[in-house]
């Protein structure tokens, strides 16, 4: 299955994404390092769009095609559902470890199951049932983890902020699922990261202009930053080419992709030295376990 195969891919280039994203937000503007991301991934694409308008790349993967104005709209609502996610994810990682944000954002496929049961009149079955209650567990179990820390699920307010992260997640994947029924993957890679970088530099504009905190966020260059946008692009590409492949499965790429937080733990525990770190791996087994009952269940 080759659309199993990127999913994989995109995971383990998304656990290097956490890390970049944990290193280059430590005393940093959160907006600041979000604009350069959204920037960078803009100028890695417009590329694509430019030599396949001159008529250089007339088809493959890379071929950009034309699209009318109710297309751009339908991708103008995905920049504004990811880019909330974003600044959720981004606010949120900044203030905790990432030994505690990628746990928590490994719980998206439950969200997204949820949606397909909700929205497409999915039905799950016992092995989705068993998944979806140890994805619960284990985040209940974090949540002991957090507190060693200081850190206290129900009244942090950075982890309402992860929780909402991972909320727009899966509403952008089930999103995913509805618009590459009819478009290619890099079109709508290549244009909602278009108009992500227009909308952050319109928020960072006025940010600066009526903020006085936020003009005071010295926004420091890391070369972290760019590996951001150059990982996250890769990892998006796998993503969109997995979903337009025949009879991909939202739901398991959805799962597939959470693994990145295996890479992203490793990075922690490995680089970062953060706490606690033999408790979190238990919860870190049951979310695993979780995740691939609902592979089992949604074969």
């Amino acid at each position: 299955m080759m659309w199993a195969l990127l999913a994989f891919a995109s995971a383990a280039l998304l656990g290097c994404y956490d890390f970049f994203k944990k290193v280059s937000l430590r005393d940093n503007s959160v907006v600041g390092v979000l604009f350069l991301n959204t920037l960078f991934s803009a100028i890695l694409f417009s590329p694509f769009i430019l030599l396949s308008h001159a008529g250089v790349i007339t088809s493959g993967a890379l071929y950009v095609p034309s699209a009318g104005i109710g297309t751009h709209l339908l991708l103008l609502l995905k920049a504004v559902i990811v880019l909330s996610s974003w600044l959720c994810g981004y606010i949120g990682i900044k203030h905790l470890p990432i030994t505690i944000v990628s746990p928590i954002q490994s719980t998206r496929p439950v969200l997204v199951l949820l949606g397909a049961l909700l929205l497409f009149g999915e039905q799950l079955n016992g092995y989705q049932w068993v998944g979806v209650l140890l994805a619960i567990l284990s985040v209940f179990l974090l949540s002991k983890s957090g507190k060693r820390e200081g850190i206290h699920f129900v009244h942090n307010r950075w982890v309402v902020f992860v929780a909402l992260a991972a909320l727009f997640g899966a509403v952008s994947a089930l999103y995913d699922k509805f618009l590459m029924r009819s478009l290619q993957p890099v079109l709508v890679q290549a244009w909602f990261n278009i108009y992500q970088c227009v909308l952050m530099a319109l928020l960072l504009a006025v940010l600066n202009t009526f903020s006085p905190a936020q003009r005071a966020k010295k926004l420091h260059w890391r070369w972290s930053i760019p590996m951001i946008s150059l990982f996250l692009g890769v990892a998006d590409f796998c993503y969109f080419s997995a979903l337009a492949q025949e009879g991909a499965l939202i739901a398991v790429v959805s799962m597939i992709r959470r693994g990145s937080v295996v890479v992203a733990f490793l990075f922690g525990a490995l680089l970062l030295h953060e706490k606690n770190l033999k408790s979190k791996a238990i919860d870190l087994a049951l979310i695993l376990i979780g995740l691939f009952f609902l592979y089992l269940g949604s074969k």
